[in-house]
């Protein structure tokens, strides 16, 4: 099992992402600049923390899981991971991976609100500005994994972009 290194000096009020792609710094930096310039933080680095993980490169949604799942202080924690992958460096909206960590356990072995939940999916894309919103939407409880999935699901390529509008 793949370890990722540096999750637990993340700051608990973080969004997370693990980075699996290197081979496009420009793209990367496009990614970050939308992270910062988005972020309500005063300090945006703060709101976000990289994982460097060259070793998931390529790896699915349950291998990452898995890595993510030997840190188990930290697991305890999230409900959501983002990964920025090659579809992120390779698409133009640059949309990372947003995975729930949350298993039918977590959902008190309720089936019908776990599947509710996964309804669409355990992941979905979204554009480096939902990145925040949704991490602190679903740290706050205010609103559910599957809200934001289902207006990813409704996007004609498949990424949440905000409540507001849906792009074509």
């Amino acid at each position: 099992m793949v370890a990722l290194s540096g999750l637990s000096e993340r700051n608990e009020f973080s969004a997370v992402i693990i980075r699996t792609d290197f081979t496009d710094e420009a793209a990367w930096r496009e990614v970050t600049a939308e992270l910062d310039s988005s972020s309500q933080d005063d300090d945006p680095a703060e709101s976000y923390d990289v994982v460097d993980a060259p070793e998931l490169d390529g790896a699915d949604t349950d291998a990452i899981l898995a890595a993510i799942s030997a840190e188990e202080e930290l697991w305890n924690q999230l409900s959501v991971v983002f990964v920025a992958d090659g579809t992120t460096m390779r698409a133009g909206h640059h949309a990372l991976l947003a995975v729930t960590t949350l298993t039918r356990e977590d959902i008190d072995d309720d089936d019908e609100a776990y599947e509710a939940m996964v309804e669409f999916g355990r992941e979905f894309r979204t554009v480096p500005s939902g990145v925040h919103s949704i991490h602190a939407n679903l740290e706050l409880a205010n609103m559910d994994f599957e809200e934001f999935s289902s207006n990813a699901h409704e996007d004609p390529e498949g990424v949440f972009r905000d409540f507001l509008s849906t792009a074509g």
